[in-house]
């Protein structure tokens, strides 16, 4: 995922107004733009709340500015600048964070990103991008690059297969088909959960039920939700992300009361908030294994 987000960066970077903000990481992926375009790459150091005012800054001058961090860094550590300075004033900027979910759980807690969905979509003008594969992280560059606002792209770590044959076009709120079934149930996912269910999908392990993705998402995109809800019995959303304030609790606020029961929260267990380890090791801990889709 962190391939092809450079990569189209650096083809939207084309139009004048596109910068790269980093706190001092992102080395061996951001290289190639700082190579393209010097002038409009920055590196703001160890010091998150002020890179985030850089980037409010250049915003409010008319660049559109894509800071990159590690996920647990640029959110909460930075929430009130996010809040005040960059969604308050409806400002083109994008924070692309790398690790959402568990992705560096065997550095603990601190680096856990579960807690962040609920963040950022409390924010009015934020727009929550969470690609599942390259060519979603593909699609959400270009849509946030032709439509900029606040916006938060979630990207994973490292290694994820490409799940769509070609770039899909994407808009708030879309369902993409992944695969189909007879059935009238299926799961939704949003972000990297997209490759365990391409990976259960491989082993004839999801029991009938298709697979839509939902790469962008926000407040103003719930109106449109209980139309997609009513043709499904049944709908088991899944995230890397603690339950309560994530996805499913936002396609739970989105629908109608007496589609309610059609939907069932997959997510993490707070049990994960104290442990340690490699993504699938938590994973297959605290919710999210092959045998909680069995």
């Amino acid at each position: 995922m962190r391939s092809a987000f450079i990569e189209e960066l650096i083809i939207a970077a084309e139009h004048k107004n596109i910068a790269l903000v980093v706190g001092d990481l992102g080395y061996s992926v951001v290289e190639p733009f700082a190579d393209a375009y010097p002038d409009r790459f920055f590196n703001a150091g160890v010091a998150e709340q002020n890179m985030m005012g850089l980037c409010a800054g250049l915003a409010s001058e008319g660049f559109h500015v894509f800071v990159y961090s590690i996920a647990n860094f640029p959110t909460f550590r930075c929430a009130e600048q996010i809040r005040n300075d960059v969604d308050y004033h409806n400002l083109s900027v994008t924070i692309v964070v790398v690790g959402g979910g568990v992705a560096y759980g065997n550095m603990g807690y601190s680096h856990h990103a579960i807690q962040d969905y609920a963040l950022i979509r409390t924010m009015p003008n934020m727009l929550i991008a969470s690609p599942g594969d390259p060519m979603e992280v593909r699609a959400c560059v270009r849509y946030l690059v032709n439509n900029p606002g606040p916006s938060y792209l979630r990207l994973g770590k490292e290694g994820e297969s490409c799940v769509h044959k070609s770039v899909p076009i994407v808009k708030p709120g879309d369902w993409l088909s992944i695969y189909k079934s007879e059935n009238s149930k299926t799961y939704l996912c949003t972000g990297s959960t997209l490759q365990l269910l391409h990976q259960l999908h491989k082993k004839n392990l999801l029991k009938g039920f298709s697979v839509n993705s939902m790469p962008l998402w926000n407040m103003s995109s719930k109106i449109s939700q209980s139309k997609k809800v009513e043709k499904y019995s049944n709908i088991d959303t899944v995230e890397n992300h603690l339950a309560d304030g994530g996805f499913g609790s936002w396609l739970l606020e989105a629908i109608d009361n007496v589609l309610r029961v059609k939907v069932t929260i997959k997510a993490l267990d707070e049990k994960v908030c104290g442990m340690v380890g490699k993504e699938n090791f938590l994973h297959n801990k605290n919710g999210l294994s092959p045998s909680d889709f069995m």
